[in-house]
């Protein structure tokens, strides 16, 4: 593991060092070992697969969160992108935020195994952003969790003005940014870049959407817990 795990990181041009390596593959031993018995999400058979999937699809942001203090990672799941993204930003302090409390438990107990500079909330975004983390953090990421006019609801008001957001995104995002503009008007953001992240030899790719935020958030903003996904603004 550990040796295909390195050439396929050379190949997405991504150095890694021994300490990041061992981290890599000490946290896939945990997630497979935690996965046969709660079921936290999948991860695929074939180990290259499971490579390209799970860990350099989630380092793809990382030339976009250099610099950054603090960072979110809203509805982390089993750690993705989080876990990598820490593992290769060791001062950025992350916060994985999940909903489900067996995912936390998994996350808090990996966190503490590999030594990162982490800690894991069972909390939804909605309440976070109404609560202490509200516009407290440098940047905030996420990987398949909603649709982008959702996503920014649940992601800008945990992030500072000046701050950014980063949404891993499937083929249909151009349309789903066209559909978040009202989104980002209301909630003090605006779309910075749109980039493709490409996994060497595959033939999937994932659409980095990069916000920024330029204003603070409305009071009024995010609305409670599951208004954001069932009326998107």
């Amino acid at each position: 593991m550990r040796k295909l795990l390195q050439t396929r990181l050379e190949a997405a041009g991504i150095a890694a060092t021994a300490e990041q390596l061992d981290k890599l593959c000490a946290f896939h031993a945990l997630l497979t070992q935690a996965n046969a018995r709660m079921n936290l999400t999948r991860v695929p058979d074939d180990p290259a697969e499971a490579i390209d999937r799970n860990y350099l699809d989630s380092l793809a942001p990382l030339a976009h969160l250099r610099g950054a203090e603090t960072c979110v990672d809203v509805g982390s799941g089993a750690g993705f992108p989080g876990v990598p993204l820490s593992i290769f930003l060791p001062d950025t302090r992350f916060v994985l935020m999940d909903s489900l409390s067996k995912r936390v438990v998994f996350l808090q107990d990996a966190i503490a195994r590999l030594d990162l500079n982490a800690e894991a909330v069972c909390l939804r975004a909605e309440d976070a952003g109404r609560g202490a983390f509200r516009e407290a953090f440098d940047a905030a990421t996420a990987r398949a969790v909603a649709s982008l006019n959702v996503l920014c609801e649940l992601m800008l008001p945990l992030v500072r003005v000046g701050g950014r957001a980063v949404a891993l995104k499937g083929p249909g995002a151009a349309e789903e940014i066209e559909a978040a503009d009202a989104a980002l008007s209301a909630l003090g953001g605006r779309c910075l870049e749109i980039g493709t992240a490409r996994v060497p030899g595959r033939d999937w790719a994932h659409t980095l959407v990069i916000l920024e935020k330029t204003a603070p958030t409305p009071e009024k903003y995010p609305r409670r817990a599951g208004i954001p996904e069932k009326r998107p603004l």
